[in-house]
């Protein structure tokens, strides 16, 4: 048995002291509130893969993309909740990147580490094409790139004032979005139910649902290729584990921010998604521009458009914003492991690691000359890329909670205070689920290319160890067991 648990079961704990804020390791600051968590929980869900990558989606499946949202939603929930494990009874920032170096060994937590830092360099991309997208609604004859470097720069210089700030920016960014959500989705209701606006594209109704070719329209091929796409938009929501870190209270915050994804996916992906289609039939939306502004649109209502238009930007800046943080502080977890340079873990007077976030400004302009050189066809190779990372860092977080769980068994530990649900059949049923993915983004050809460019990515990592990680950096990461005999009992599902 861990001596540190020994210790704690035998040592009396006052409740209040148990859930007080604690320091965070390497210098961070826990400046993000249960308020500022609590939002990006909702947020992290709402960003370019709805707004903009659900129409790849649809025009894949149909309308079965309804029910690939919730197949794909139950499978991130899963990780969530057994990230969420991992992260109470480790809050650190470097989150799973460590857990993997202490669970799976040091080779698998550098591969996690650095899949996750290139699975956000790869979404930011793909969040400041969607950025330059939207601006093209409005300033069609102004050149994407133009308003990218912007927002790059705008968003780099937010990232090294201090957490709290970064905090603040989502919670307000999150407030947006969720209500923007909510309120299209009662207008879309509204004009199902009174005919509302100019119905240009037919009548609207949930009978468009199943009017065009049948809920499977795209036969079954169709609704597996959607995968490659719907699992992209659920990328980067692991970011709630790296916030542990930073968290006050995080043994209380994580668990009801994780348990709140069931509700998201539902209320977020699956109903706003079936107004959209009921309003537009699936088969009208081309992907020229977000489904949710191209509908108002459509429907005469171009002041709603105008307004959509900027909640969608608001989204994509939220999930830029987010991107920069998590893949920060990823490297930052990287560096003291001895897996990144040192430098990496420099902060600012207010516990920031900047020479992470400029590194990330700096690749983010690579945006910029990719949006200049192949424009049409950036996004959805984007999204590929971006899948293929996700899915790889969401099975290596699977396989090291399978391996704390035996772990924890085997050695006599105190039980967890967060654990997953129906262990260890729904863990087994997740990590089938998610080798699925990669098999089809291997077998969907328009996706092809990101597994091979994934298969070099994994093989240069591993060059990459073996020639430049060496002493500590070769050793199983060191962990403190923060469980405690006090259960925090989470939120009921």
């Amino acid at each position: 048995m861990d001596p540190t648990s020994v210790d704690r079961a035998t040592k009396p704990t006052n409740p209040q002291e148990t859930d007080a804020p604690t320091p965070a390791p390497g210098g961070l600051k826990r400046g993000l509130t249960a308020r500022h968590i609590r939002f990006m929980a909702l947020g992290s869900a709402i960003g370019t893969g709805l707004f903009y990558g659900s129409a790849g989606a649809i025009q894949a499946a149909g309308p079965a993309v309804l029910l690939a949202y919730m197949i794909g939603g139950a499978a991130v929930f899963m990780v969530m909740r057994a990230l969420g494990e991992m992260a109470v009874r480790h809050p650190v920032s470097g989150s799973f990147g460590q857990y993997a170096s202490r669970y799976l060994g040091p080779f698998a937590g550098f591969v996690t580490g650095w899949t996750y830092t290139f699975e956000m360099f790869v979404v930011a991309l793909a969040d400041v094409t969607a950025f330059g997208v939207y601006m093209g609604f409005w300033f069609p004859d102004v050149d994407r790139w133009i308003w990218i470097l912007a927002l790059v720069l705008f968003i780099g210089a937010i990232n090294l004032i201090s957490v709290k700030v970064f905090g603040e920016l989502e919670f307000w960014f999150a407030l947006i979005k969720i209500t923007a959500i909510v309120l299209m989705i009662v207008g879309g209701i509204a004009i199902i139910v009174f005919g509302l606006g100019t119905q240009s594209t037919g009548a609207a109704g949930i009978g468009n649902l199943v009017a065009h070719g049948g809920l499977f329209p795209t036969g079954l091929m169709g609704f597996l290729a959607c995968f490659t796409i719907v699992m992209f938009a659920f990328g980067g929501i692991e970011v709630i584990g790296i916030t542990a870190g930073e968290a006050q209270n995080p043994k209380q915050v994580i668990p009801r921010a994780i348990n709140s994804v069931p509700v998201r996916i539902l209320l977020f992906y699956v109903l706003t998604l079936a107004v959209i289609m009921s309003i537009q039939p699936w088969n009208t939306i081309d992907g020229s521009a977000s489904p949710f502004v191209s509908i108002f649109d459509s429907l005469g209502l171009s002041g709603a458009a105008h307004v959509l238009n900027a909640v969608v930007i608001t989204a994509a800046v939220s999930a830029i914003n987010a991107d920069i943080f998590g893949a920060g502080r990823m490297l930052h977890g990287l560096a003291e492991q001895g897996h990144a340079p040192r430098a990496f873990t420099k902060l600012t007077r207010t516990g920031v690691p900047w020479l992470t976030v400029v590194t990330m400004v700096g690749a983010l302009l690579v945006g910029v000359l990719l949006n200049v050189w192949f424009q049409d066809q950036i996004f959805f190779l984007i999204a590929a890329l971006a899948t293929f990372a996700t899915v790889v860092v969401w099975l290596m977080i699977l396989l090291s909670h399978i391996s704390m769980k035996r772990e924890i068994a085997r050695d006599g530990r105190l039980p967890s205070e967060f654990p997953v649900p129906f262990w260890p059949l729904a863990s087994v049923a997740t990590v089938a689920f998610v080798l699925f993915v990669v098999v089809m983004i291997g077998v969907t050809e328009s996706t092809r290319p990101a597994l091979i460019v994934g298969v070099i990515w994994v093989v240069l990592l591993a060059i990459a160890y073996r020639v430049f990680v060496r002493g500590s950096g070769r050793l199983p990461h060191q962990l403190t067991d923060e469980t405690s005999p006090v259960t925090v009992v989470p939120p009921a599902e």
